[in-house]
């Protein structure tokens, strides 16, 4: 939709979105400040020697970097001079894993944790961190690449309860799924052909895994958990969304807490 302003229209597409850092002396200054910063994207083949300085400093800082068409980098930026390069700012810091385990153990509690294999969609993500924190989870768990990140549209879905959760990125779900088993934690991973939720028992340390919304966790994911959780379905389709189905798992683990 177009705004009348001024005799003129306003395409508000054309603005950038509240997260982007557009130029390369903006996502520069964003690194060296230590902003948060989710990812950063460079447009293909660009090699000039600024934006070669700035990806060194990203990796140094383990940035995810993605290479992308220049269209796309101008509709990000809302056709503004991004030079080649734009960042994407995280609303808060990223914790760590050990860090949510800190959290459960000053509070004198068994973890409790979600983990997202692969949620992409960042209304998704604000509602299950929103929940999250009235269901007493300790900590949400993402991995780095193919994940939504903490954006300003995450933020404000979450309706500030981003700012409470800790939440944690991993550079491989599986891998984690060993760790936290390793630490003592029981995995619940939800998917289809799985003991119904409601015979699960839920108490002690447990974390639950919730899938992509087309494809749900991984092969390698499902393998790797201790249990599969089920939702039961009484409609004409297969599935809920992501987000509803964790909200109805988190609160049914709390009731076992």
């Amino acid at each position: 939709m177009n705004d009348r302003k001024d005799g003129r229209f306003k395409d508000r597409n054309s603005e950038p979105k509240p997260d982007v850092i557009s130029g390369r002396n903006p996502v520069s200054e964003a690194i060296r400040s230590g902003r948060p910063i989710d990812k950063i994207m460079v447009a293909r083949g660009e090699k000039s020697g600024a934006v070669v300085g700035i990806l060194a400093k990203a990796r140094d800082r383990q940035i995810p970097i993605k290479e992308v068409d220049k269209t796309k980098l101008d509709f990000l930026s809302g056709n503004s001079t991004h030079q080649g390069i734009i960042a994407f700012a995280a609303v808060k810091d990223y914790s760590t894993v050990d860090e949510i385990f800190e959290y459960a153990e000053s509070r004198g509690e068994s973890p409790f944790i979600v983990v997202l294999d692969e949620v992409e969609d960042p209304h998704n993500l604000g509602a299950i961190i929103r929940t999250a924190e009235c269901a007493g989870v300790h900590g949400v768990i993402v991995p780095k690449r193919r994940s939504a990140s903490l954006s300003y549209t995450v933020g404000k879905v979450s309706a500030g309860a981003v700012e409470y959760m800790r939440v944690a990125r991993v550079t491989n779900i599986a891998n984690l799924v060993d760790e936290l088993k390793e630490r003592g934690v029981w995995v619940y991973g939800a998917d289809m052909n799985g003991t119904d939720y409601a015979k699960c028992d839920f108490s002690g340390a447990c974390a639950i895994v919730i899938g992509n919304e087309g494809k749900g966790i991984s092969r390698l994911v499902r393998e790797k958990c201790d249990v599969i959780v089920s939702l039961p379905m009484k409609g004409k389709i297969n599935s809920l969304n992501a987000s509803v189905a964790a909200g109805i798992l988190m609160y049914s683990a709390m009731k076992n807490r």
